[in-house]
Order: C-alpha cells, then sequence, then structure tokens
C-alpha cells in the first residue's frame, strides 16, 4: 500500500516538474520585456492627446527594440480601468505606467500591482496611497508662475483680467494660487473674477459670455487650459466686443499652438502641459525593468517641466497629426 503511494507521489511530483519546466521554456522562449499601460479613453483634449502619445510611443518603442512588448488599455470610467489593470496582470506584465482616472478607486488596484512585483509609475495624477516607484507629473506651480509672468509682461504691468479655472483639486489649486502669487507683484493688474470652467470648452464659452455681460473692460483672459480658450475665444468673437488685448491657456493644444504660429494678436503665446509625460512615464519604466528588484527605488518623482511656446518656436510644439 505504502508503494503504491509513493509510486503515485512520485508521478504528480513528475507531472508538476514537467509542467514547471515547459512554463519556464515559454517565458524564455519570448524573452520581452512586458509593460502594460493604463490610461483613461478619449479621442479629444488633452486626454486624447494622452492616447495619441502612447499610441506613438508604443509602436516607435517596440520596433526599436524587439525584446519589448506594450501592451496600451483605455478605459472609460475608474471601475472599468481596474478591471483591465486585473487583466494586465493577468497577461504577466513586469511594468505598469498608468495615469488613474480618480485617485481613490485605483489605489487598492495599484498596491496589488506593487505588492505582486510589478514596477509601478504614476503619470500626471496621484494615488491616495504612495505605492509607486515614480510619479511623472507637470509643474503645476511652475505652469502658473509662467502663465502669469507671460501675461504680466504682455500687458506691460498694467490691465484688468478674469481667470477661469478647472476642476477643484491639486493640480488647479496648485496652478491658480502661483499664477495669484505672480499677479500680487503687479499692483496695477486687477483681477476682475475668477470661477470654475473645469477645463471644459463648453464651460469656458458660458463662462466667458457671463463675464462679458458683468463687466465692461477686460483686458486679457487667462482660462488655464487650451480647451477653456477654444470656448471663451468664440464666445468673445462672437460678443462683438473688441477690447480683450489676448488670452492665455495652457496645455499645449495643437488648435492653440497654431494660432501661436501663425502670431494671431489674441494668442501671443501659450505655456506647456504637455500630453507626452505619458512617453515619459514608459521610459521611466524602461529604466526601472533594467534594475535588480533590490534596487528599485520608491517616491522618486520626475517633473515635466514648462515651456513658454512664442511663434519662435511654436513649430517644434505643434504636432499637426495628434488629436489633440
Amino acid at each position: 500500500m505504502k508503494r503504491n503511494y509513493f509510486s503515485w507521489l512520485l508521478g504528480i511530483v513528475a507531472v508538476a516538474a514537467v509542467l514547471l519546466l515547459n512554463n519556464c521554456g515559454k517565458q524564455s522562449e519570448s524573452g520581452k520585456l512586458v509593460i502594460g499601460v493604463s490610461i483613461p479613453s478619449a479621442d479629444h483634449g488633452w486626454t486624447g492627446g494622452v492616447v495619441w502619445w502612447a499610441e506613438k510611443a508604443k509602436a516607435e518603442m517596440e520596433a526599436a527594440n524587439p525584446h519589448l512588448k506594450i501592451i496600451l488599455s483605455t478605459a472609460r470610467d475608474a471601475a472599468e480601468q481596474v478591471d483591465k489593470v486585473e487583466n494586465l496582470l493577468v497577461q504577466g506584465i513586469q511594468a505598469l505606467v498608468i495615469l488613474p482616472h480618480e485617485p481613490g478607486p485605483l489605489t487598492g488596484i495599484c498596491e496589488k500591482v506593487a505588492r505582486q512585483g510589478v514596477y509601478l509609475v504614476v503619470v500626471d495624477r496621484g494615488l491616495d496611497k504612495a505605492v509607486q516607484h515614480v510619479t511623472v507629473a507637470g509643474d503645476n506651480p511652475g505652469f502658473g508662475r509662467a502663465c502669469a509672468k507671460a501675461l504680466a509682461e504682455n500687458l506691460q504691468g498694467r490691465g484688468k483680467i478674469v481667470l477661469m479655472e478647472g476642476i477643484p483639486c491639486t493640480v488647479n489649486s496648485d496652478r491658480v494660487n502661483a499664477f495669484r502669487e505672480i499677479i500680487k507683484h503687479y499692483p496695477e493688474i486687477s483681477i476682475l473674477d475668477s470661477q470654475p470652467a473645469y477645463w471644459d470648452t463648453e464651460k469656458g464659452l458660458k463662462l466667458m459670455e457671463n463675464y462679458l455681460q458683468k463687466y465692461q473692460q477686460i483686458d486679457a483672459v487667462w482660462t488655464g487650459d487650451d480647451d477653456v480658450l477654444l470656448g471663451a475665444l468664440k464666445a468673445y468673437q462672437e460678443s462683438g466686443r473688441k477690447e480683450i488685448r489676448f488670452f492665455v491657456g495652457g496645455a499645449g493644444n495643437k488648435v492653440v499652438n497654431k494660432m501661436v504660429l501663425d502670431r494671431n494678436p489674441l494668442v501671443p503665446f501659450n505655456v506647456t502641459y504637455p500630453p507626452r509625460m505619458i512617453v515619459t512615464g514608459l521610459e521611466e519604466a524602461q529604466k526601472g525593468l533594467k534594475l535588480q528588484k533590490d534596487d528599485w527605488q520608491t517616491a522618486l518623482t520626475v517633473i515635466v517641466p514648462t515651456d513658454i511656446i512664442t511663434p519662435d518656436n511654436a513649430a517644434k510644439f505643434y504636432f499637426p497629426d495628434s488629436n489633440y
């Protein structure tokens, strides 16, 4: 009886060993580094630009490195993004680059990603708990300061302005607070009003209509976002008013950048908050996978700097094939 039991046990061990060897053979046979990318789905706006740059980077990086595989996953909302990250784990990713829909719902799954030994890069929007190895983010205070300085210079230190804020969040408050700190140094520039337009073109149009009804003299408008700028500019042009000297947006929408390139007097400059930062996230993931896991750092932050776009340099920021 014991002999039969041991024979059965040895048989089970032998089968398990064969299966393990077969699985190891499959992994070494592909020999590829697998990076997952999880981002919100969009075909327009800043997030649409993120998708475009992610697709472009996937094609170029895989062509340059036959040992690299990038799995791109988009999601309509936070719940779908959680499900799709689970699916990326099933596919055996070794690194994840994620731009979360919302911090709260994505924190738990990102904790699971890190626990499973996957190199984690978070782009633009943080998590409720810092479990990532690298954060790639735009310089939001720098964005606000750059907008304010360029606006003040173009106004020659004097004028009445209105502000259009984004979604109430840290990104928005960092930008607006930094903008206001700079404007404080220009006592002859007065902020007439500041209301949220939620980084939305239609809301920008409606808010601009309200400002035009409320204020008889506006010298400049800071929309804080290029999508909002397009709505605000449309409202102004349809109003028949002529006194506004210029609008300032931000991010790098190709339509706005083309206006700068073409020396449109109403849009004399722009300020970057590049959706290309998703590419920086992929580059950081590749760097991490070259290291031993014991050498992985946590809470490393990479700040993507803000640039001023002028007619003289706008060509290098203008990507006509992009959907943003």
